[in-house]
């Protein structure tokens, strides 16, 4: 567990079915596009129920990390930040976050992005942290540029929202 003034990072627990499913289901609209998977394994108590679990067992095997960024005034799980694609022969994963938008542009969200990329790189040893973000993100990408995340390339037709259109995203990197 990392520890701020305001909040804590910590990995996903069965502690935080509740809290997050609140996240999910509150904040549906907003994470719909970007977080498609999370959203729907999560929108009842039962689902959110199965998704930690799974994503316990992916923490422990380390073929995914879920951190949650708790507030500190109610321990209530505001945002979620995965460390994913972890290539173990590259030594390379990609950073996924989303945060409650009552929450955004406090600099949380900068904050734990730096703190994890100490992490993932001091700790866990990986080389290369990617963030992949769509240039309407601005959100986004303040956060991979305030982290040190350096553009390379824009992807073309990465990623597809479900029932839209391909979009082109914006690949930054940071390097050990």
């Amino acid at each position: 567990m990392i520890s701020t003034q305001a909040f804590n990072i910590e990995p996903l627990s069965l502690l935080d079915v509740k809290s997050l499913n609140k996240l999910m289901v509150s904040n549906a609209e907003n994470f719909k596009d970007y977080l498609p998977k999370t959203l729907n394994q999560n929108l009842t108590l039962e689902a959110s129920q199965k998704f930690v679990v799974s994503k316990v067992e992916k923490h422990i095997s380390k073929d995914e990390l879920l951190f949650v960024i708790k507030e500190n005034q109610n321990n209530e799980v505001v945002g979620l930040v995965y460390i994913k694609e972890l290539d173990w022969n590259k030594m390379q994963g990609e950073f996924a976050y989303c945060i409650d938008p009552r929450f955004e542009g406090k600099g949380w969200m900068s904050q734990t992005i730096k703190l994890l990329s100490y992490y993932a790189l001091d700790e866990l040893g990986l080389k290369t942290l990617q963030i992949i973000a769509h240039k309407s993100n601005l959100g986004s990408i303040k956060v991979a540029e305030n982290c040190n995340f350096i553009w390379q390339k824009t992807l073309i037709n990465e990623y597809t929202p479900p029932n839209k259109s391909p979009l082109d995203m914006e690949l930054y990197e940071l390097y050990k």
